[in-house]
Protein backbone atom coordinates (compact mmCIF):
# COMPACT_ATOMS: atom_id res chain seq x y z
CA UNK A 1 0.00 0.00 0.00
CA UNK A 2 0.66 3.14 -0.60
CA UNK A 3 1.21 5.88 2.25
CA UNK A 4 1.74 9.66 2.47
CA UNK A 5 3.42 12.20 4.83
CA UNK A 6 2.92 16.11 4.22
CA UNK A 7 5.65 18.12 4.86
CA UNK A 8 7.92 21.11 3.98
CA UNK A 9 10.61 19.46 3.26
CA UNK A 10 12.11 16.20 1.45
CA UNK A 11 12.77 13.15 4.10
CA UNK A 12 15.52 10.97 3.21
CA UNK A 13 15.67 9.87 6.27
CA UNK A 14 12.99 9.23 8.90
CA UNK A 15 14.58 10.25 12.36
CA UNK A 16 11.97 9.47 15.35
CA UNK A 17 13.93 11.83 17.50
CA UNK A 18 12.33 14.50 15.80
CA UNK A 19 8.96 13.54 16.55
CA UNK A 20 6.75 15.79 19.20
CA UNK A 21 5.64 14.42 22.49
CA UNK A 22 1.62 14.72 22.98
CA UNK A 23 0.23 13.44 19.58
CA UNK A 24 -2.34 11.36 19.31
CA UNK A 25 -0.53 8.14 19.00
CA UNK A 26 2.89 9.08 21.08
CA UNK A 27 5.98 10.02 19.41
CA UNK A 28 6.62 8.92 15.80
CA UNK A 29 6.45 9.18 12.10
CA UNK A 30 2.61 9.83 11.06
CA UNK A 31 1.10 8.53 7.57
CA UNK A 32 -2.27 8.77 5.82
CA UNK A 33 -3.05 6.70 3.12
CA UNK A 34 -5.24 9.59 1.53
CA UNK A 35 -2.98 11.56 -0.37
CA UNK A 36 -4.98 14.34 -0.48
CA UNK A 37 -5.45 14.68 3.04
CA UNK A 38 -1.47 14.16 3.26
CA UNK A 39 -0.96 17.31 0.88
CA UNK A 40 -3.06 19.74 2.97
CA UNK A 41 -0.87 18.85 6.04
CA UNK A 42 2.00 19.73 3.76
CA UNK A 43 0.70 23.28 2.84
CA UNK A 44 -0.20 23.74 6.32
CA UNK A 45 3.27 23.04 7.49
CA UNK A 46 5.12 25.05 4.66
CA UNK A 47 3.40 27.34 5.90
CA UNK A 48 3.21 27.60 9.49
CA UNK A 49 6.93 27.27 9.41
CA UNK A 50 7.20 29.96 6.91
CA UNK A 51 10.12 28.11 4.95
CA UNK A 52 10.26 24.97 2.23
CA UNK A 53 7.60 23.92 -0.06
CA UNK A 54 4.82 21.65 0.44
CA UNK A 55 6.44 18.31 -0.48
CA UNK A 56 4.44 15.40 -0.53
CA UNK A 57 6.94 11.99 0.75
CA UNK A 58 5.72 8.91 -0.11
CA UNK A 59 6.66 5.54 1.14
CA UNK A 60 5.63 1.49 0.26
CA UNK A 61 4.09 -0.59 3.33
CA UNK A 62 3.27 -4.34 2.88
CA UNK A 63 0.03 -3.94 4.36
CA UNK A 64 0.63 -7.48 5.01
CA UNK A 65 2.52 -7.32 7.87
CA UNK A 66 0.22 -5.76 9.81
CA UNK A 67 -1.05 -9.16 10.62
CA UNK A 68 2.05 -11.15 11.52
CA UNK A 69 4.34 -11.26 14.51
CA UNK A 70 7.16 -8.91 12.86
CA UNK A 71 4.95 -5.67 14.16
CA UNK A 72 3.21 -5.10 17.49
CA UNK A 73 -0.15 -3.32 15.86
CA UNK A 74 -2.95 -1.51 17.33
CA UNK A 75 -6.17 -0.71 15.04
CA UNK A 76 -9.16 0.92 15.71
CA UNK A 77 -11.60 0.89 13.39
CA UNK A 78 -13.62 4.47 14.07
CA UNK A 79 -14.13 7.09 16.98
CA UNK A 80 -14.92 4.46 19.99
CA UNK A 81 -14.34 4.36 23.74
CA UNK A 82 -10.97 3.05 23.22
CA UNK A 83 -9.47 5.20 20.99
CA UNK A 84 -10.29 8.29 22.78
CA UNK A 85 -8.88 6.83 25.91
CA UNK A 86 -5.71 6.18 24.02
CA UNK A 87 -5.48 9.54 22.46
CA UNK A 88 -5.83 11.41 25.68
CA UNK A 89 -3.51 8.92 27.30
CA UNK A 90 -0.70 9.82 24.50
CA UNK A 91 -1.25 13.55 24.37
CA UNK A 92 -0.86 13.87 28.20
CA UNK A 93 2.15 12.30 27.78
CA UNK A 94 4.86 14.82 27.45
CA UNK A 95 8.29 12.70 27.20
CA UNK A 96 9.53 11.07 24.65
CA UNK A 97 9.00 7.24 25.93
CA UNK A 98 6.21 5.99 24.25
CA UNK A 99 3.29 5.39 26.68
CA UNK A 100 2.43 1.63 25.14
CA UNK A 101 4.61 -1.08 23.36
CA UNK A 102 3.18 -0.78 19.75
CA UNK A 103 5.32 -0.35 16.47
CA UNK A 104 2.43 0.59 14.75
CA UNK A 105 -0.75 2.05 15.25
CA UNK A 106 -3.62 3.19 12.91
CA UNK A 107 -6.86 4.87 13.96
CA UNK A 108 -8.89 8.02 13.19
CA UNK A 109 -6.68 11.25 13.22
CA UNK A 110 -8.45 13.52 16.10
CA UNK A 111 -8.76 16.82 13.57
CA UNK A 112 -9.40 20.20 14.74
CA UNK A 113 -13.26 19.26 15.62
CA UNK A 114 -12.01 16.26 17.35
CA UNK A 115 -9.43 18.00 19.16
CA UNK A 116 -12.37 20.73 20.49
CA UNK A 117 -14.23 17.73 21.79
CA UNK A 118 -11.18 16.06 23.22
CA UNK A 119 -10.37 19.63 25.11
CA UNK A 120 -13.94 19.76 26.21
CA UNK A 121 -14.05 16.57 27.81
CA UNK A 122 -10.14 16.53 29.41
CA UNK A 123 -11.52 20.22 30.84
CA UNK A 124 -14.47 18.57 32.59
CA UNK A 125 -16.97 20.72 30.33
CA UNK A 126 -18.56 17.39 29.08
CA UNK A 127 -18.23 13.97 30.57
CA UNK A 128 -17.32 10.62 29.13
CA UNK A 129 -20.31 9.66 27.29
CA UNK A 130 -21.81 13.01 26.01
CA UNK A 131 -17.92 13.23 24.69
CA UNK A 132 -18.84 9.33 23.40
CA UNK A 133 -22.01 11.04 21.67
CA UNK A 134 -20.09 13.78 20.08
CA UNK A 135 -17.68 11.61 18.13
CA UNK A 136 -20.56 9.97 16.54
CA UNK A 137 -21.29 12.96 14.70
CA UNK A 138 -17.74 13.32 13.26
CA UNK A 139 -17.81 13.45 9.23
CA UNK A 140 -15.18 12.30 6.98
CA UNK A 141 -13.23 9.89 9.12
CA UNK A 142 -9.66 9.80 7.53
CA UNK A 143 -7.02 6.67 9.26
CA UNK A 144 -3.78 7.66 10.24
CA UNK A 145 -1.08 5.33 10.08
CA UNK A 146 1.69 5.86 13.20
CA UNK A 147 5.47 3.93 12.93
CA UNK A 148 6.86 4.32 16.38
CA UNK A 149 9.76 2.11 16.66
CA UNK A 150 12.61 1.46 13.96
CA UNK A 151 11.40 -1.71 13.77
CA UNK A 152 8.57 0.01 11.97
CA UNK A 153 10.24 2.23 10.12
CA UNK A 154 12.20 -0.11 8.68
CA UNK A 155 9.16 -1.37 6.91
CA UNK A 156 8.65 1.98 4.78
CA UNK A 157 10.17 2.66 1.32
CA UNK A 158 10.70 5.67 -0.34
CA UNK A 159 9.48 5.59 -3.27
CA UNK A 160 9.04 9.68 -4.56
CA UNK A 161 8.48 13.19 -3.55
CA UNK A 162 6.22 15.20 -5.18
Amino acid sequence: MKLYHGSNIDITHIDLTLSKVGKDFGCGFYLSADKDQAMELAVRKAEQIGMGTPVLNTYLFDENLLHTPILSVLEFKGYTKEWAEFVLMNRRNKTRNQAHNYDVVIGPIANDAVGFQIRRFTSGLIDENKFLEELKYMKGVTMQYFFGTEVAIKHLSKIQAL
